[in-house]
Parts: C-alpha cells; sequence; structure tokens
C-alpha cells in the first residue's frame, strides 16, 4: 500500500504539528559592582559604592551592597543582586536559628562553611549565566581576637586574604594599586581606620574612572562599614564626608 507515511500518523491522530514561537532571551539580571574590604589595625573595613547595573543601564544609585550578618560579621556582594540578598536573609536567618536550636553562637568556621554551602547550592544557575555573585566576608573572630577577610569563587571555594579583599568589575582595574599603596605606605593592617577610609576612597575614585559600571563617590556617598572587636559599626556621614575632602584636597 503506497502513502505518505506523515499523512498516515495524522489520520491514525499520532502527530502534533509543532508548535512554533519567538525564542525568548534570558532575563538581563542587575548586579552590583565594586565592594572592597580593607584591614586596618583595629578591624577591618568595609567600602562600596552604591550604583546597580542591567547591561548598560544603570537601574539604582542607592544599592546597598554592604549587610551585617550577625553583630560580628560582615558581607559585600558583588554579582546578581536579587540572589545576593536572597542568600543573604538565607544566611543572617541560619544564624541565628542555630543561636536559638544550640543555645551558642555559631562559630565563624560555621559562618563561613554555610556560605559555601549556599554558593554551591546556586552553582546550578550560576552555570546557566543566571545568579552568579560573589561574596566578601569581613569578621571579628571572638576565638582568635583577630579580624579576618575572606573572599569565595562562584563554586563555593574559600580563601582568606591577610590585607585586602575586592569583588566586581571595578575591582578588575584596581587590583594592582593595592598592592602598590602596601608595597610604598606599609600593610593596612598597621594603619588607622581615618587613614584606610581615604585609601579606599582613592581606590573606590580610580575604579569609578575606569569602569562605567562603579558610581564612585561624587553623587552619592559610598557606604562604609567596619568590623572590629566593638562588633559592626557603621561609619557616619560625617566621617564619610571628612575623608572625601581629604582625598579631593
Amino acid at each position: 500500500m503506497k502513502g505518505d507515511f506523515l499523512e498516515l500518523l495524522k489520520n491514525q491522530g499520532a502527530w502534533r504539528e509543532p508548535v512554533t514561537g519567538t525564542v525568548t532571551s534570558p532575563p538581563i539580571e542587575t548586579h552590583g559592582t565594586t565592594v572592597l574590604a580593607l584591614r586596618y589595625k583595629d578591624g577591618v573595613l568595609n567600602l562600596g559604592d552604591r550604583r546597580a547595573t542591567a547591561a548598560n543601564a544603570i537601574m539604582f544609585d542607592r544599592a546597598e551592597k554592604i549587610m551585617p550578618l550577625d553583630d560580628f560579621t560582615l558581607v559585600a556582594i558583588a554579582g546578581a543582586y536579587a540572589k545576593a540578598i536572597e542568600v543573604v536573609r538565607y544566611l543572617r536567618h541560619a544564624f541565628k536559628y542555630f543561636a536559638r536550636t544550640q543555645l551558642q553562637e555559631i562559630s565563624l568556621e560555621g559562618k563561613l562553611q554555610e556560605v559555601s554551602r549556599a554558593l554551591a547550592g546556586n552553582l546550578e544557575m550560576a552555570m546557566q549565566g543566571i545568579g552568579l555573585f560573589v561574596p566578601l566576608i569581613s569578621a571579628w573572630d571572638q576565638k582568635d581576637g583577630a579580624a579576618k577577610i575572606y573572599f569565595y569563587d562562584g563554586m563555593g571555594a574559600r580563601f582568606e586574604s591577610s590585607e585586602f579583599g575586592a569583588a566586581g568589575s571595578g575591582s578588575e582595574r584596581i587590583r594592582g594599586v593595592f598592592n602598590y599603596i602596601e608595597r610604598t605606605k606599609g600593610p593596612f593592617a598597621d594603619r588607622s581606620l581615618k587613614e584606610v577610609l581615604q585609601e579606599g576612597l582613592y581606590l573606590l575614585d580610580i575604579a569609578s574612572d575606569l569602569d562605567s559600571a562603579t558610581g564612585g563617590y561624587n553623587k552619592i556617598l559610598p557606604t562604609a562599614m567596619t568590623v572590629s572587636s566593638d562588633g559592626v559599626r557603621e561609619i557616619s556621614e560625617e566621617q564619610l564626608r571628612t575623608a572625601i575632602e581629604g582625598v579631593k584636597n
């Protein structure tokens, strides 16, 4: 029996015409950009611009990229902003849950492991180009009585830095400047908060000149917070403006 096989399938109801449509592009994510972590003699300073971008568009000029996870831990975020905020909320809850159920605060090692776990759990999405972010963790280790800085890769691998850390698009432009400052002026960890704050503002200003996604400090004041034996503290607007005047002069 001669005939068209495709026509036979149609007659038997075994063929369905393929549905055609337009292929949609993946959503354009909003990204936080440059954040810095710098040691000073009493703790760690975190500094970040306020700009958030989506592709080449400025989405927001007042993004918060530096947030406390608890009384002695700061996170500075660069990358996918929505996913980063979701992870920050999870970490805050996880730390509080541990304290309430175990009747003791979670150790620094436990906090760092939770961050690694969160990043590893996001790996599948990150491999698809969605939700990739890179955190900087600054903490006061109550056990060792010392300030510490940690940075991560997208898979959750953790690395400790003794002097400084940076993340975001602007950080790529200024990595060598950290080493230059350290070699010509001495370790950040030996210097006062006032000095290190000015150095951080210089670095942020250079990043904003070289990277369009970094907002700098001229339009909107950056976020600046410290963590030390006294816990997490926010740098006041007055302190920031005084430091900025020192940089400009």
